[in-house]
């Protein structure tokens, strides 16, 4: 018997818009180049409304939230792309990733937890115009480095692969980045839990931080293993911390860690936060 194809023009535009929402984003432009009347149902609100995560009004109406027109619900879509919008007092942004809609989020430097950060004599904050946040932390020198941040899972976007980042940029040679390895990771933790409960001396004992980094590019061969930097296109450097799965059920915290205790002498480092994003196909 002879099959036949469904001739998608040939439906009501409503028709053609509920298909065409149980696809992606990047479908739904693809679609658009189609025909007039597949353009005008793949860039309907009643599309674009699907790929936006159904919080996105209620984040965005947090005070201090910057807000911004947007004619349609695509527009909507492709600014939070593209532009992160400030909440959490500014402490924290907010975005969506452009190929899957899924929702992003940087913790400020601010929000994090930074050994000795509120010691003028170890750190100082400083505004920088290529930060999204008011202020970074600058790290004058120190022997104990140890940056911890958290965030609720329940935040974060169901059944999707979560990568955590280190997001910084170096003002000077990093004489001790560049030849001692740091200690990486993200797991998922009790909501609510004690920064200090277990201690990260204890942590790096018991083999809790597996994963190795090398926040600068080293001088010397490394393993395969060993995680370097990347630099992003806003002209940052990036550092992989670890992933976490978020099924959407469990409600715990994510701690995501970068430390390094072992050496003395560092400096040369500006951290912007902590990236939490799907994980790219």
């Amino acid at each position: 018997m002879q099959q036949r194809q469904l001739d998608l023009q040939a439906l009501p535009e409503g028709c053609i818009a509920n298909v065409i929402s149980l696809t992606s984003p990047p479908d739904a432009c693809r679609l658009s180049l189609l025909s007039k009347i597949i353009r005008s149902a793949a860039e309907s609100d009643a599309v674009w409304d699907k790929f936006i995560p159904p919080e996105t009004q209620t984040i965005l109406s947090q005070p201090n939230s910057l807000s911004f027109p947007s004619r349609s619900k695509k527009d909507l879509y492709m600014a939070l792309c593209d532009n992160p919008v400030l909440i959490n007092e500014g402490n924290m942004s907010f975005s969506l990733d452009k190929w899957s809609g899924k929702k992003c989020y940087m913790i400020a430097s601010k929000g994090l937890r930074i050994a000795w950060g509120d010691t003028p004599r170890y750190w100082e904050w400083i505004s920088l115009p290529e930060s999204r946040f008011e202020e970074v932390a600058k790290l004058r020198v120190v022997g104990w480095f140890e940056i911890r941040g958290r965030i609720a899972t329940r935040m974060l976007s169901p059944s999707t692969l979560y990568k955590a980042y280190l997001v910084y940029k170096f003002n000077e040679r990093p004489w001790t980045f560049d030849n001692h390895p740091t200690a990486v990771a993200v797991s998922a933790r009790s909501y609510g839990f004690d920064y200090e409960c277990p201690s990260l001396s204890e942590m790096v004992e018991g083999g809790e931080l597996k994963y190795t980094a090398f926040l600068a590019q080293p001088e010397r061969e490394i393993s395969e293993e060993t995680r370097l930097p990347d630099k992003r296109a806003d002209g940052w450097l990036e550092m992989e911390l670890g992933e976490y799965f978020c099924d959407g059920e469990e409600d715990v915290e994510l701690e995501m860690i970068c430390c390094e205790i072992n050496s003395s002498g560092k400096c040369g480092i500006i951290v912007q936060g902590i990236e939490v994003r799907p994980k790219s196909n």
